[in-house]
């Protein structure tokens, strides 16, 4: 996920000012720890100008006063789509997964075929990609993979990607990255030029809707969690709890994969080992 970026021309029917783009920013740190600079308002105006066109609302001033009314909820969920662009791929920063196939998996696998229990965190998983490819790896390396204790999660904040990802359906251009390894013998899609996620992968996922800037939900700890690209849009006091949240969250030894722009800092850096190209080692001591 990302903060949307790309120039879009100027709506003129409605005006954005300063300060009701201050509140919109304000809003959107306070409840998606989303950062967003003055350079933004360009945009934000004319992608909300749009929807208050589209719902005949007069002003910025009414439309913020709709996230906190009767359907904030849907709402909300609707200005976080507009304010992020979701960019994700099969097998992104393919490194990560090399290293999930060669250092990460191979001793989980040995704890669930003695009884153990395995999970793996795709936080930020966007459309599904991320944690699909996580489950394509695993397949290739332990095909009864559901006779084991061993369980993929994906979540995101936004609502509307996480129902995509359920689906696991896709351009078939999408689908052209995976290494041959892991070809997939996709299902038809619904839609022409489209493949879906066989059901044998699929049922080794499972997505939920969280927000990474409140209390995380688990009371089990991670083996491994990736959460790539998305620290980068937070500010840094916001990266800072998340990434403490995330050492938190893993177990002694457990793995931690986060984006090529994005680097480990705060309280949690003491017990983040580096193990890699921004991966890195659990070692509370």
């Amino acid at each position: 996920m990302s903060i949307a970026g790309r120039i879009e021309p100027l709506d003129e029917g409605i005006i954005l000012s300063d300060q009701d783009f201050d509140a919109i920013a304000q809003f959107a740190y306070k409840h998606f720890g989303l950062a967003m600079s003055p350079s933004k308002k360009p945009l934000v105006s004319s992608r909300l100008s749009r929807k208050l066109r589209k719902q005949n609302i007069k002003t910025f001033k009414d439309y913020l006063k709709r996230l906190d009314g009767p359907n904030a909820d849907q709402e909300r969920s609707e200005l976080l789509s507009l304010l992020t662009t979701n960019v994700t791929q099969f097998f992104r920063e393919p490194h990560h997964f090399e290293t999930l196939r060669k250092d990460v998996l191979p001793p989980l696998i040995e704890r669930a075929k003695k009884g153990g229990r395995v999970r793996i965190w795709s936080a930020g998983c966007s459309i599904g990609q991320e944690p699909y490819t996580i489950a394509a790896v695993l397949h290739a390396m332990l095909p009864d993979a559901d006779r084991y204790d061993i369980k993929i999660l994906g979540t995101d904040i936004d609502p509307v990607v996480v129902k995509t990802a359920e689906v696991g359906q896709y351009p078939l251009e999408d689908f052209e990255g995976i290494p041959k390894e892991y070809k997939m013998q996709l299902e038809a899609g619904a839609k022409p030029e489209t493949g879906r996620v066989p059901q044998f992968l699929r049922n080794k996922v499972t997505f939920g809707v969280l927000n990474l800037i409140q209390p995380f939900p688990f009371k089990g700890k991670f083996d491994a969690i990736f959460c790539r690209n998305v620290a980068i849009y937070f500010d840094n006091p916001t990266q800072q709890k998340v990434w403490q949240a995330f050492q938190k969250s893993l177990t002694p030894g457990g793995y931690l994969f986060i984006g090529h722009s994005e680097r480990m800092s705060g309280p949690a850096a003491q017990y983040m080992k580096t193990v890699g190209i921004t991966t890195y080692l659990n070692t509370p001591g």
